[in-house]
């Protein structure tokens, strides 16, 4: 095993390399209800994870998921290899693959893991330079993988879904991410799973039953039929999409507008066969000419000049992948928020994401039809520049209201990116306060808490951050128990 320390200032260049992935959108066909355990069940297996904000990035190479049932019978939950990105699915699902499995009472999971490794961001005050410390193991033994199995799961009806939930605080240990310490350091990867049966009978509301959340790949096909085409996401799912008279389409008018290669963020419901019914389907550029698309947090912006850096959690398109930060200008940018959450307009704040007011820590998804990588001075030109929901876990410091909303005023641990990237020199914007977060909560919100909101709890919470002259606003859409 071993660790890198990567410093990157904002004229670092990038290192490239290739992304692991995989193809294809099988899966197989759903059974007929039985009331006996007999005949098959198609089963869609669920990334997620449940992490706090240390980590902006942790890659696992699934070989296999293998699940042992009351008789020793065994059952492969994956036919190919994909490389699945867990921090980006902090709280929400993405679906992995479709298999069609014998109906039965399954006690017992493993999982085979192969290349894993995780990032941290930060900033070094002594020599003023943004830093991303990269951990990685090139083959995780099968000793250090735990799966956990609340109770038995028994596999029956037509279709389930099965979450795969990575515990990622149990998954990794590490002395710091500080470059200033030895970047040697002692860390192990030992990955930590909950997995459990998700019932999508019904109709899926919600993360915890089937509802899917700002899904971001690329349009492969387009059905001649006009209800339906695939879209392969950048680690590696291809997921097959229906759409019905209720999809609500942003930044194209329906659906003949369309196309293979356009990059989509979608909303949508897991159907019996393993497929989405979307419910929205949002395309923030319809040029597909040498497409890029990456998103992840924002690092850097520079206030001298129009430039910024990402961290890129997710890359597609014309240009390899990049490790680290990677430079952008934004002078010709188009700057827009994401459409997912609705109440953005009844906020009692203003809800703006342009090149004057936004902040490292947000979450963006960025484009660009750049042929190369370019450094400095010009840097790769950014296209579009959208604003997107993202998970925040802190301490809940004070409640109260605003309006039709309830406001919760969270503090975020000093290791979280606000905080954490707030002190660099030479920004655009500074925040007020970057440790604190006043989250407002509404009807819409869905509450998938077991622990009570009260002063002093952990929560986590998943919606639009804003900056609002300075001081950190989100429009929530999700809550879930918080991590320490």
């Amino acid at each position: 095993m071993r660790s890198s320390v990567r410093f990157m200032g904002f004229f670092t260049s990038c290192i490239l390399v290739a992304l692991m992935s995989f193809s294809g959108c099988g899966g197989g066909a759903p059974a007929a209800p039985s009331t006996t355990l007999s005949g098959n069940t198609s089963v869609t297996l669920l990334a997620t994870s449940t992490a706090n904000d240390q980590l902006s990035q942790f890659d696992i190479g699934l070989n296999s998921v293998t699940l042992t049932g009351d008789s020793g019978n065994t059952v492969k939950l994956f036919t190919t290899l994909p490389v699945a990105e867990f921090i980006h699915v902090n709280g929400t699902l993405e679906p992995l693959q479709t298999v069609s499995v014998p109906q039965g009472i399954y006690t017992s999971a493993t999982v085979s893991v192969g290349s894993s490794s995780f990032v941290c961001n930060g900033f070094d005050a002594s020599n003023k330079l943004l830093y991303s410390s990269d951990f990685s193991d090139q083959q995780v033994p099968s000793s250090a993988v735990t799966v956990n199995l609340p109770s038995p799961i028994t596999i029956t009806g037509t279709a389930m879904g099965l979450s795969l939930d990575l515990l990622v605080s149990q998954s990794t240990s590490w002395g710091t991410c500080d470059p200033n310490s030895n970047a040697s350091s002692p860390f192990s990867i030992t990955p930590t799973f909950n997995l459990t049966p998700v019932d999508i009978s019904a109709q899926p509301t919600n993360s915890a039953n089937g509802r899917v959340l700002g899904l971001h790949g690329l349009v492969t096909s387009v059905d001649a039929s006009g209800t339906g085409f695939s879209v392969t996401a950048a680690d590696g799912p291809c997921w097959q999409v229906t759409t019905s008279a209720n999809t609500v389409y942003q930044g194209i008018t329906d659906f003949s507008q369309l196309a293979a290669g356009m990059p989509v963020d979608m909303d949508g419901v897991l159907q019996a066969d393993g497929s989405l019914l979307v419910t929205r389907v949002a395309v923030y550029d319809k040029n597909t000419a040498s497409l890029s698309v990456s998103s992840g947090p924002l690092l850097y912006v520079v206030a001298s000049q129009p430039t910024l850096s990402t961290m890129s959690t997710e890359e597609q398109g014309y240009l390899p992948a990049a490790i680290g930060s990677t430079a952008y200008s934004f002078g010709h940018a188009i700057f827009q928020t994401s459409g997912q959450l609705t109440s953005v307009p009844n906020l009692p704040f203003p809800t703006s994401f342009t090149a004057a007011n936004m902040v490292a820590g947000q979450n963006v998804f960025l484009t660009t039809h750049a042929l190369t990588m370019q450094g400095g001075p010009t840097y790769t030109p950014a296209s579009t520049i959208t604003l997107l929901p993202q998970t925040i876990n802190g301490t809940v410091s004070a409640m109260g209201s605003s309006g039709s909303f309830t406001t919760y005023t969270i503090t975020l641990a000093p290791y979280d990116l606000f905080p954490a990237l707030a002190v660099q020199p030479g920004q655009t914007t500074l925040l007020t306060n970057p440790s604190q977060v006043v989250v407002y909560v509404d009807n819409n919100t869905q509450m998938l808490n077991t622990q009570p909101i009260a002063v002093g709890n952990v929560t986590r919470f998943y919606g639009l951050v804003f900056n609002d002259s300075g001081t950190l606003r989100m429009d929530c859409a999700q809550i879930n128990d918080g991590v320490k």
